[in-house]
Formats: C-alpha cells, structure tokens, sequence
C-alpha cells in the first residue's frame, strides 16, 4: 500500500506536535516534584482515580495503564501507600487480587495537580487541531 509523502506543513504539524507533547509532559513532571511527587506517582494516582472499570483499580490495572511490569506497580503502589496516598485492599470476590484506592491525602494532591493540567490543556488542544489536516490525508 502506498501513502501520499507529507508536504513541509505536515511536516512541521508533527514537529510542533512532539514538541509541544514534550514540554506538556516536562511541565507535569516539574508540577508533580513540585508537589512531592515522582512524575510515575502522579500517573498512578490519575489511573487509581480515572479507572474505568467498575469497582476500585487493582494492582494489574495500574500496570496496564502505566505500561508496567506487574512487579513494578506492585513496588510504586507500596510506596505510595507508605507515603500515605493510597491504601491497597483485598479483594472481596478474589482474594489473589490487591486493590487500590486513593485516601483523603492522594485525592487532595491529585486535585491540586489536576487543575494545574486542567489550564495546560487549551494549549494543547490548539497544537492538536493543527494535526487534523493530516488525519484527512
């Protein structure tokens, strides 16, 4: 299958495009030490709170949202929890699995980080909405 080559706009949406994703990324990780967090705390602790599913997220369900090993969530979630951000629970239905939950702390932090990336966003948007041409090519 052969795809039309990218002209010079395209090209320099996809710069703009990483760029801007790159210094999105490098202000929320600045926010979060700001906050005494590691930028992978915050992650954990948007997943925790964002889940989809019904009922608390578990250990599993934070790995696949942070692209992580199991044994490596399992760690950032114990250290979490002894940062006081979360407590971990068993569960009711399936004793094999661990499920988290954020405390007052954790929700109180997230909150604050929340509405600092909440005003990041218009400038984001605006980068994004210069890639649609290229989803119509």
């Amino acid at each position: 299958m052969t795809t039309a080559r990218l002209g010079d706009e395209e090209y320099r949406a996809l710069a703009t495009f990483r760029t801007e994703l790159r210094r999105f990324l490098a202000f929320s990780e600045r926010v979060a030490r700001d906050a005494g967090l590691t930028p992978q705390q915050h992650q954990m602790l948007l997943a925790v709170r964002g889940h989809p599913g019904p009922g608390p997220a578990s250990v599993s369900d934070v790995a696949a949202a942070l692209l992580l090993r199991r044994h490596s969530a399992t760690e950032l979630v114990n250290r979490a929890a002894e940062a006081g951000l979360v407590v971990r629970t068993e569960d009711a239905d399936d004793a094999r699995r661990t499920l988290v939950v954020l405390t007052p702390a954790g929700e109180e932090v997230l909150d604050a980080l929340s509405d600092l990336h909440r005003a990041e966003l218009p400038r984001l948007r605006a980068v994004v909405a210069g890639l649609d041409a290229l989803d119509q090519g």
